[in-house]
């Protein structure tokens, strides 16, 4: 001790002591919670994951959803004339009729 006090000296060693371990686990204390921290915004991290993967999935399945009754919503022939627009198996039929048409006038 600096100087003597009117305090028992074991009193003055057992507050000074509690001040020393409570200096000394401050760190610890410190990383403990940064770890408590991290370890928490990555749980939200990963839940955001998920929510954002079935959302994922429940507009892929609306959007398959919707092509299917488009496709189930056609009429035949609508379906006939807009194929054969789309592949052009019309065109060799117009080709080979229209070199008929100019054959005849020779």
């Amino acid at each position: 001790m600096a100087f003597p006090t009117a305090v028992n000296d074991q009193v003055t060693d057992a507050v000074t002591q509690s001040n020393v371990k409570v200096i000394g686990e401050a760190p610890a204390f410190a990383m403990g919670s940064m770890f408590q921290s991290l370890a928490h915004s990555t749980g939200i991290l990963f839940e955001n994951a998920v929510a954002a993967q079935q959302q994922q999935n429940t507009l892929a399945q609306a959007a398959s959803n919707q092509g299917v009754m488009q496709i189930y919503s056609l009429d035949t022939t609508a379906a006939a004339g807009a194929s054969e627009k789309v592949a052009q198996t019309g065109v060799s039929d117009n080709l080979t009729s229209l070199l008929t048409v100019l054959n005849a006038f020779k």
